[in-house]
């Protein structure tokens, strides 16, 4: 079996965990900058000395509310500054967070809750308590419901935990830091649920540190720990992602901003400015497909797509050799037309991105390689405390999700199931030795996901294998590849390649509502015209057929998409076909859209 090992630069003690952080960083630089709060408009710098004492007097009203040590707290609101400093206090009190994303219905809040036995639960706002109201009233160990924003009763829960506290003394708190081991439980993240109940990953302490240190110690490290360096957190904290970067970045010393406000994100980077994001491939393609549709929309075009092949082939260039006089020529040209207003439209100072949850696709990766702001794909799961792997500013191949961080192994199985094992690899499913015992076997964790590996230690996902296609003549297929190229496609917002057990492969198409009207206008439709109104029409069609053809040249003729057929409706978390981080959920999709794809193979 192809096997890949990165040394270990770093050990955990057995006394350490994720908050000591929060205590070192006040200590060390008092002044110090780690959070930029949003108030309105405007960003307001959290001293490492503020925040500390925030953290410290959550932590103390948690004591004062019974809290012991090793008790799990729910957290269920968007991402924002509460979201960290609630994390950080639990931790503190000797508590355990138990994430939950705002999107959640009462059916998955109620299953979480009584899984996790949590024994208080803080929501964000008026509208999330009125959710889980009564599931909170029947779950059978929580004591206590809070609420971020309270807007008609003024004190939200920071200032009402902060008063409940007052009479617990700093020594309590620094007593209960003080007994938390590395191996302790710090999170319970319940797993999407592609399929069946969500599981809760139970990660340690040990398990967030390994992450931040090998983050640290990779080249990304070097810009975590640049003065001022500052990013803005928008992906769900909810999600490990998001979460074990922060912890990472937090760890580093540099300042953290926080957003949900997904749809004025562009002028929100322009106000924050970040030196790096981290996102998921869904955000970068909208980013790709909303930069040529305005330069369509303009009469500009021809030059974007011109500037976008240049900036591929320049980054092809870079990563086999060098690129030409020629080609250096074009792509500076490009870079005052083109390039320098997608970098301003990330704020200006962005240096790099990271992209995890899902395939970025090489294309889009050396699209942005070649306009100057690299995205370093990487690769894990909740199991693996997020990025397990990671493409780094000194070691990256485009189209591979990295190397091992440091400390962790690698391992592809005979049948090309990629195993991990390593100090961030999670030890077991909360209540769950089944589920554990199917997960992990002699010490290495089954990702369930295909892939290959080189010589240098680069891996590269090839799909999952329980997604792997087997049509009606026997012929084994991957759908990963032909959907990553589709999505790409500005016009869509989505495709699910499907076949099993059909004579041969063919797709659901859906469209994205906001390039819709452009792309309308552009073919001289009006603006408003529905995807319902253009399911027959030659235009739609010829631009699908287009898409269609281009991602079947990726794959050979029996792989290749035969037939497709366009939905008048998009997917969406709201009707259950996609998770909280963009992926389908297939067994939705095939569930809610029978008819649909019976109509495929009817013909």
């Amino acid at each position: 079996m192809p096997e890949f090992s990165s040394p270990s630069s770093f050990t955990i003690p057995e006394d350490a965990s994720a908050v000591d952080s929060v205590f070192r960083r006040a200590q060390d630089e008092p002044r110090g900058i780690v959070f930029k709060r949003q108030v309105g408009s405007d960003w307001t710098d959290v001293t490492a000395s503020e925040f500390r004492d925030q953290v410290v007097g959550v932590a103390k009203g948690l004591i004062a509310l019974g809290i012991e040590q090793g008790d799990r707290i729910a957290l269920m609101s968007a991402t924002r500054y509460e979201w960290p400093l609630i994390d950080y206090a639990v931790w503190a009190a000797g508590g355990v967070t138990v994430p939950i994303y705002e999107t959640s219905s009462a059916d998955q809040v109620r299953w979480i809750l009584e899984d996790s036995g949590a024994v208080a639960l803080v929501v964000e706002n008026t509208k999330h308590a009125e959710l889980v109201a009564d599931v909170a009233e029947q779950a059978p160990q929580l004591r206590k419901l809070f609420q971020i924003e309270k807007p008609a009763e003024g004190n939200g829960v920071i200032d009402e935990l902060t008063a409940l506290g007052a009479s617990v003394t700093d020594g309590d708190v620094d007593a209960r830091v003080a007994a938390l081991k590395a191996s302790d439980p710090a999170t319970l993240i319940y797993t999407s649920g592609t399929t069946g109940r969500p599981k809760g990953c139970a990660l340690t302490h040990s398990n967030f540190l390994a992450e931040s240190e090998g983050i640290r110690a990779s080249q990304l490290g070097d810009l975590l720990r640049q003065d001022g360096v500052a990013t803005l957190m928008f992906l769900p904290m909810a999600h490990v992602l998001a979460r074990a970067v922060a912890v990472a970045a937090f760890d580093a010393g540099a300042a953290l901003g926080h957003t949900s406000d997904i749809p004025n994100l562009v002028p929100t980077f322009g106000t924050f400015r970040p030196d790096f994001i981290l996102s998921v491939p869904r955000v970068f393609e909208k980013v790709y497909n909303s930069a040529r549709q305005s330069a369509v929309a303009g009469g500009k075009g021809k030059i974007f797509d011109a500037a976008a092949e240049t900036a591929i082939a320049y980054s092809e260039a870079l990563q086999n050799g060098s690129p030409s006089l020629l080609l250096k020529a074009k792509h500076f040209v490009f870079d005052k037309l083109v390039y320098a207003k997608l970098k301003t439209a990330l704020g200006g100072k962005c240096q790099l991105a990271i992209s995890g949850g899902a395939p970025l696709g090489a294309r889009l990766g050396h699209f942005f390689r070649g306009v100057g702001v690299p995205v370093y794909e990487g690769y894990g799961l909740t199991e693996t405390t997020a990025a397990f792997a990671v493409n780094t500013p000194g070691e990256q191949k485009v189209g591979t999700v990295g190397k091992p961080l440091a400390g962790n192994k690698v391992r592809i199985a005979d049948d090309g199931e990629i195993l991990l094992s390593g100090p961030v690899v999670f030890g077991g499913y909360w209540n769950n030795p089944e589920a554990t015992k199917d997960a992990i076997e002699d010490g290495w964790f089954h990702t369930g996901d295909l892939g290959s590996l080189d010589r240098d230690g680069f891996i590269t996902i090839t799909g999952r294998k329980k997604e792997i296609i087997v049509t009606a003549g026997g012929k084994n297929v991957s759908p990963s590849q032909l959907e990553d190229s589709l999505r790409a496609h500005p016009l869509i917002s989505q495709a699910i390649v499907v076949g099993d057990q059909k004579p041969f492969i063919a797709a659901l198409i859906t469209i994205d509502a906001e390039a819709l009207p452009g792309w309308n206008e552009a073919h001289g439709k009006a603006k408003d015209t529905s995807v319902a109104d253009l399911l027959s029409d030659p235009d739609l069609t010829a631009e699908i057929d287009a898409a269609i053809a281009e991602a079947n040249t990726l794959v050979s003729h029996a792989e290749s998409i035969k037939k497709y057929r366009v939905l008048p409706v998009d997917f969406s978390e709201e009707t259950g076909e996609l998770t909280p981080t963009m992926k389908l959920k297939r067994n939705v999709v095939h569930k809610s859209f029978a008819e649909d794809i019976e109509k495929i193979y009817a013909k």
